[in-house]
């Protein structure tokens, strides 16, 4: 897009601010980053943002890798397997609710695998919303696909 495209599309940043983010003479606002992602369908802008430029998400949002879902669905099965493996040593570091000295490294495997899983999540909700983004899945058929099943999950849980 050009810059007044991008204006256009966005609806309330000039052309002329838009000049002003790309040549680093003006910081980017939270919710211009938020309309300029929907506008440019790129949702990853977002996750940048926060990790790279929120003083706040610098120290506690991990940057998103954009990768494809055959990817995102081996890293997760991989480390889904290892972390199976470590379970039961889990359950002995974690059953006295302290960590001892000899037990601190295993643990500290074992967290990095969870934190492994929480980024295949992250990941794969990106994938999702760039396939949405790119109009490859509908995202009122999405939506409705989970209300449906929160209520069907909801539904089980009262029995």
């Amino acid at each position: 897009m050009t810059r007044e495209e991008a204006s256009e599309a966005i609806g309330f940043i000039s052309d002329s601010r838009i000049e002003k983010y790309e040549s680093g003479k003006s910081p980017v606002q939270p919710e211009e980053v938020l309309a300029m992602s929907r506008a440019y369908k790129k949702p990853a802008l977002c996750n940048y943002y926060c990790s790279h430029e929120c003083p706040i998400g610098k120290e506690y949002v991990p940057e998103v890798k954009d990768e494809e879902l055959a990817q995102i669905v081996l890293q997760t099965l991989a480390t889904m397997n290892a972390l199976e493996r470590a379970r039961d040593r889990f359950i002995e570091i974690t059953s006295d609710g302290q960590i001892s000295e000899d037990e601190i490294a295993d643990f500290v495997r074992i967290e990095n695998g969870i934190r492994e899983i929480g980024r295949a999540a992250d990941s794969l909700s990106l994938w999702m919303d760039n396939t949405i983004a790119a109009g490859k899945i509908d995202r009122d058929m999405l939506e409705k696909a989970r209300r449906e099943l929160k209520e069907k999950d909801a539904g089980q849980g009262n029995r």
